[in-house]
């Protein structure tokens, strides 16, 4: 724990200026030798007798300024609430807390809630700041209340054009616009009627969401529809898939590699699990690869990493996984051994087989590392000339592995 006295002030800051700051935070601000913010921030902070520093881009190119003055009085202006979404946690990460005196204020969040009388634990929080729109998607769920952060006058426009083009052409968007501030406005508009121009930049959308019965709604549960996914075929299907994933065990905040993906339905759906889940999905064929990136859009995940190679060669210098999945290649022992000596103890493995080649590997392996086998066969009804009939798919075998 350090033992240095606060030096670094971290100062929320509205659209109201100085007269919405506290006496504390005032304080800070006046005797900060360095004062770092957006320009907007520095401005609305004015006049100030201290050094500037307007933030570069990348904001990081200033962190090595901040730290070499570690002791020296310094303050950083951020919007609102900095810790929600703002510079504050990067800094936390690498200032002592002890060494940080922060004085937030309002969120976006709370400012929006309280213009529009919403209960803000009730409310789905997006920030779409430097964040692909796309992000939003899994949130489209009938009724929903959403809160987004955007990135600026144009994101509104383009929120209906998605929202329309999903199936939900009759959700409510409501502009707040430079809240707090003698330029506030707020303007509403449908999905599909959207016309709103002169958006300001410094501007939260909420969302009132109306699905037609149509909509493209992600479901909660594991196994979406094999439609959903752009394939050439090689794609674990929907039964077999939410029957992986329950082997995977996903929790929060967990790195799954993702080997051999395919159509990258494994790592896409491990990651609608929980916004904090995180994926790499490894794929030999750069054609394939292309479609897990567009499948990883088209269903909200834009955030999955696609690493273009074979494996194992192509594992060196990745995150470590704390679950893996192989789905191909499955039939190479060099493969099972690098993934299987990557995951932490504990970790779970989880390969699937469909050859009898990929299946006496997989018999090898459960004799000599445990864990559990198991056949998984599905049988869809399908036409039979004027009747119906059953079609049986290839049955799958699953080895599953915690690791001792």
């Amino acid at each position: 724990m350090s033992s240095a006295a606060p030096w670094l002030a971290i100062v929320g800051i509205g659209e109201d200026g100085r007269a919405g700051l506290s006496p504390a935070a005032s304080a800070a601000l006046d005797g900060a030798g360095l004062v770092i913010g957006g320009r907007r921030h520095l401005e609305l902070a004015g006049p100030l007798s201290a050094e500037t520093l307007a933030w570069p881009s990348p904001l990081s190119d200033a962190y090595p300024t901040i730290l070499a003055r570690r002791g020296q009085p310094t303050c950083v202006l951020a919007t609102g609430d900095p810790f929600h979404y703002g510079v504050g946690a990067e800094l936390a990460r690498l200032v002592p807390v002890e060494e940080i005196a922060a004085y937030p204020q309002a969120s976006a969040f709370s400012l929006a809630a309280a213009r529009l009388g919403w209960p803000l634990a009730e409310v789905a929080c997006v920030t779409l700041h430097g964040r692909a729109l796309e992000r939003v998607i899994p949130h489209l769920q009938p009724g929903a209340r959403l809160l987004v952060l955007t990135w600026d006058g144009s994101t509104p426009e383009k929120l209906a054009a998605l929202l329309t083009a999903r199936g939900f052409p009759r959700s409510r968007l409501t502009m707040l616009e430079a809240m707090g501030g003698p330029r506030e406005r707020r303007r509403s508009a449908l999905a599909a009627a959207f016309s709103e121009r002169g958006i300001d930049p410094l501007n939260t959308v909420a969302i009132e969401v109306v699905a037609e019965p149509d909509a493209r709604v992600i479901p909660l549960a594991p196994g979406l529809d094999d439609a959903w996914f752009e394939s050439d075929g090689q794609l674990t299907k929907a039964e077999i898939r939410a029957v992986t994933l329950a082997a995977l065990r996903p929790r929060a905040g967990q790195v799954l590699w993702d080997v051999g993906a395919g159509s990258g339905s494994i790592s896409i759906e491990w990651c609608l699990r929980h916004p904090a889940n995180r994926a790499i999905a490894i794929e030999a064929r750069e054609d394939r690869a292309g479609r897990i990136r567009r499948n990883a859009l088209a269903l909200g995940v834009p955030d999955l990493r696609v690493v273009v190679g074979r494996a194992p060669d192509s594992l060196a210098g990745l995150p470590a996984p704390d679950t893996a999945f192989i789905g191909g290649g499955v039939s190479d022992p060099a493969l099972v051994a690098a993934v299987l000596g990557a995951l932490p103890r504990g970790g779970h493995l989880v390969a699937n087989a469909v050859t009898l080649e990929s299946e006496a590997l997989l018999l090898r392996m459960h004799a000599e590392h445990g864990g559990t086998l198991r056949r998984l066969s599905v049988a869809r009804a399908e036409p039979v000339g004027h009747l119906t009939g059953w079609r049986t798919a290839m049955p799958v075998t699953q080895w599953a592995l915690a690791k001792p």
